[in-house]
């Protein structure tokens, strides 16, 4: 029998199955839904653009370590404010109830997590189930909980509370800048011909090596008001700046660069576990801004503007300071505050960003180099570093920008770097998230269309 005939057949219905709707065309792939772009709550859309990275004017006596060089960043969001008091405890406060629940469903009490799914197929890790509530006060509930808070030896008054070294954040990342190196590219996933002919492709054959786990703990060091200055009286911000409701909108201090990651990891598990749960596509993470995103959004679009407001001055036709830093010596009151101020204070610049100079420096995801400018990119400028534990210090420098209440008006100027050490907590650094822009950017201008 010749079967050549029904083969025909199978292949003719093969193509055809495949241009179903598509008239034999490329079409792509079809019933994909539409999507748009939705603005963060919090955050300013940054268009994207081109710009003199750098000093705004000679500065003379640093020109060989300042310099300048015309930079592209892509569009971006960026928080209007710097992260405050309140919207980081709301991490914190996250990471308490995680691990209470955690306790809770080890020992069984409640329904705090969801080990099994809707199959009976077991969770493995579980789930953290939100819509049970903890009842703090239960008696089960107390008695689990027990070690989660300080120990009667280290109560003050016989005080019930956290004990906040218990509050640990556990995350994973995908370190992409090693799986990128050619070198370590093990596996062979080339095909030889009969000619002789290789397409050289390689991959990874045990991508779990790339997926790092972190465990930090999140709450600030809220004793920075004090190591940060001697001979100075600061106990008061100690004992009340962070859990306060009269600071609740003051920015959040005595944050590491690690901790100001691991906050971003969090609002960009909270947003897209959101978006997952109604049907919506993942967005970009948050982050920390680059250093050369946060000195375009610091300019709010003015061409080599020495300040956010523009400049060169740092006083209004009024006489009055533009933002929170320290105007004269020893007088830290002109200005209009003292230490910190609530971060919407002061008039925010042509982006609509407050406090882009003054309040708090503000940490970058940058390494800090001196010589960065003669060696980045010009696309998206980045240096990055992961720096171990035994490196120098010089290793774990990070960009901080903007100046701070305690500083001169030199470090509020928009090309003025400065640095700090990853590791350590300052009651004058706070941070500000961004969010990279999917796609090309906003349609803002009438050329833009």
């Amino acid at each position: 029998m010749d079967r050549r005939p029904i083969f025909y057949l199978c292949v003719i219905g093969l193509l055809a199955s495949c241009g179903r709707g598509g008239q034999g065309q490329l079409i792509g792939v079809q019933g994909r839904p539409n999507w748009y772009q939705v603005d963060p709550y919090g955050m300013n859309y940054i268009p994207m653009g081109s710009y003199v990275m750098g000093p705004s004017d000679q500065d003379v006596p640093y020109a060989l370590v300042t310099k300048s060089k015309t930079v592209s960043v892509q569009a971006f969001y960026i928080d209007q404010t710097e992260i405050s008091n309140n919207e980081y405890r709301q991490f914190v406060f996250y990471v308490r109830d995680s691990t209470a629940k955690m306790i809770l469903g080890d020992e069984d009490i409640g329904e705090h997590i969801i080990s099994e799914d809707e199959y009976g197929e077991e969770i493995d890790p579980p789930i953290i189930n939100w819509r049970e509530r903890i009842n703090w006060w239960g008696e089960e509930e107390r008695e689990a909980l027990w070690d989660m808070f300080l120990s009667e030896s280290e109560q003050f008054y016989r005080r019930r509370e956290i004990d906040t070294r218990k509050l640990m954040f556990e995350y994973y990342w995908v370190d992409l800048k090693e799986a990128a190196r050619k070198a370590g590219k093990d596996l062979d996933l080339s095909y030889t011909n009969v000619k002789g002919q290789n397409n050289a492709i390689r991959g990874h054959s045990d991508r779990s090596k790339f997926i790092i786990k972190e465990v930090i703990n999140v709450y600030p060091d809220t004793l920075a008001w004090v190591h940060d200055f001697t001979y100075s009286f600061n106990e008061p911000l100690t004992e009340n700046y962070f859990w306060h409701p009269a600071y609740d909108d003051y920015p959040v201090v005595g944050i590491t660069w690690q901790q100001a990651n691991a906050f971003n990891v969090y609002r960009s598990q909270l947003m897209n576990s959101w978006l997952s749960n109604n049907g919506e596509p993942f967005v970009n993470r948050f982050r920390l801004p680059t250093e050369a995103e946060w000195e375009y959004a610091s300019r709010g679009g003015l061409d080599l503007a020495p300040y956010p407001w523009g400049g060169p001055y740092i006083r209004n036709r009024q006489g009055c300071f533009l933002g929170n830093f320290k105007p004269l010596n020893g007088n830290y009151v002109d200005d209009g505050g003292f230490h910190t101020v609530p971060v919407d204070s002061y008039s925010p610049n042509d982006y609509g960003l407050y406090n882009m100079a003054g309040n708090v420096s503000e940490w970058t995801s940058t390494a800090f180099d001196e010589s960065v400018y003669d060696f980045d990119h010009a696309l998206n400028p980045e240096y990055s570093y992961d720096a171990v534990a035994n490196d120098p210090p010089s290793l774990k420098r990070k960009v901080i920008r903007g100046g701070s209440w305690k500083d001169i008006g030199y470090y509020l100027q928009t090309g003025t770097r400065s640095y700090e050490y990853q590791d350590t907590a300052k009651c004058y650094i706070g941070f500000r998230s961004v969010m990279t822009y999917l796609g090309r950017g906003k349609a803002v201008n009438a050329e833009d269309l």
